[in-house]
């Protein structure tokens, strides 16, 4: 009785979104042909047909939404937005993959970061051109994203890790296709105050090219 009033309605509160049978500790299989029919037009930095889910991340936006995101070890992220915090509609589907990580030795660096993040354009070393994707690409200057990340190691339903992070969507079309490649560009900040620039980049899932 006792772990049923305690114990048990306890986890079920904090219970982990499932989307789509995709949440942590579950294996997901991809089909490659997602991004392969693309060849090299593309930059994603990925090549193989399953993910093992070993963290999963919740945000809770400030429109209502929600982003549900499920990473490997390899850091390789998985996300699904949806407008409510059990995932059961889920609107966008995406699938980033590293490209690089600096980690700044001084604050002083940190400007210069967000001013990019800010810029209609994103531009980086052995990489196009990327349009400001959120917000479209008119404003000369526009403010990242904000938000706390909430990040789960095991499926007890309590938070490891929070992560702060300033991020900014970048995308470019692909020549001669109805589809483009995405760059998210990220400021991280852990609750210790360790700080580190990211960029991924990424590709849309439509709902039947992954399932778990």
């Amino acid at each position: 009785m006792f772990d049923r009033l305690f114990g048990r309605a306890k986890a079920a509160e904090n219970a982990l979104p499932v989307i789509r049978n995709v949440t942590l500790g579950r294996t997901v299989m991809l089909d490659p042909l997602a991004w392969r029919r693309f060849g090299d037009m593309l930059k994603f930095p990925f090549d193989r047909d399953t993910l093992q889910i070993v963290a999963q991340g919740l945000v809770e936006l400030t429109d209502g939404s929600f982003v549900h995101r499920f990473y490997t070890e390899d850091d390789i992220m998985f996300q699904a937005v949806s407008t409510d915090r059990a995932g059961q509609d889920v609107s966008d589907v995406t699938l980033f993959a590293p490209w690089d990580s600096a980690y700044p030795g001084s604050a002083s660096e940190r400007a210069p970061w967000i001013r990019r993040l800010s810029a209609p354009v994103f531009t980086a070393p052995g990489l196009p051109d990327y349009q400001r994707f959120w917000f479209g690409p008119d404003a000369p200057v526009q403010d990242p994203v904000t938000f706390w990340e909430d990040i789960h190691d095991d499926r007890d339903g309590v938070v490891d890790r929070r992560i702060f992070q300033k991020c900014m969507l970048f995308a470019r079309d692909l020549d001669g296709a109805d589809a483009r490649e995405l760059l998210l560009a990220i400021e991280q900040q852990s609750e210790a105050g360790e700080v580190s620039f990211e960029i991924m980049l990424g590709v849309a899932l439509e709902l039947g090219e992954f399932k778990a």
